[in-house]
């Protein structure tokens, strides 16, 4: 199977979770191949676009036969580092950070929680999930002992330069990044993803504005 290797484009890339939800669910409904017309029907992309995407990682699937979904879905798992697991800690657990703790499973995408801090005194030594919230003074330390593969960074964009700092000199190099600092400009050996709500709902608020207009 082929890699990326930085000639994939970030638009493809960005569409196979996308892919790997609908297999998911012909997986569940005891589907075992599935056509790229099929696919393009369920996701709204062309058969074409669809073909182009699957081909770009080394075709999956054989002329007039259309894919294994549990091969294609076994394909993309790896591709996207799903079968690999990532050790996590969430800084700031407020109620974002708690929210995605509580009701987001991230394990089953191969990320597991290690470590969870928060500067609030009220929050330390309690415990979510089975899992201590630890001061955000012993992060440095904690991760020196443990290391870890990512941070999810779940605070206000104010105060947060100093906590990418500190966890940059901890080792830290990947961030799911919830707040509004910039951190590839500053630190652009990292590897981030930024999560803008604000942003989203923008989007949306556009798409009510302009349904009308949108054809």
């Amino acid at each position: 199977m082929n890699k990326t290797d930085g000639q994939i484009s970030m638009p493809v890339i960005r569409r196979l979770p996308r892919y790997y939800r609908c297999l998911l669910t012909l997986e569940q409904n005891q589907t075992d191949k599935v056509s790229s017309k099929t696919l393009s029907e369920l996701l709204g992309f062309t058969a074409s676009q669809v073909r182009q995407d699957l081909n770009c990682f080394g075709g999956f699937g054989q002329q007039g036969c259309g894919y294994s979904v549990a091969v294609l879905k076994e394909k993309i798992e790896e591709l996207l580092g799903i079968d690999k697991k990532k050790k996590v800690v969430i800084y700031g657990v407020g109620n974002l950070g708690r929210a995605i703790m509580c009701h987001f499973d991230f394990e089953k995408y191969g990320f597991e929680v290690s470590g969870l801090f928060d500067k609030n005194p009220e929050l330390i030594s309690t415990l979510l999930r089975g899992i201590e919230i630890r001061d955000d003074a012993t992060v440095v330390d904690f991760i020196k002992e443990n290391p870890v593969d990512v941070a999810f960074l779940c605070i206000p964009t104010l105060g947060a330069q100093s906590v990418v700092e500190r966890l940059y000199s901890a080792g830290v190099r990947t961030f799911w990044n919830f707040s509004h600092f910039d951190i590839k400009a500053n630190y652009p050996d990292c590897t981030v993803e930024n999560v803008h709500l604000s942003e989203s709902l923008m989007i949306l608020s556009y798409l009510m504005t302009n349904k009308n207009t949108e054809e």
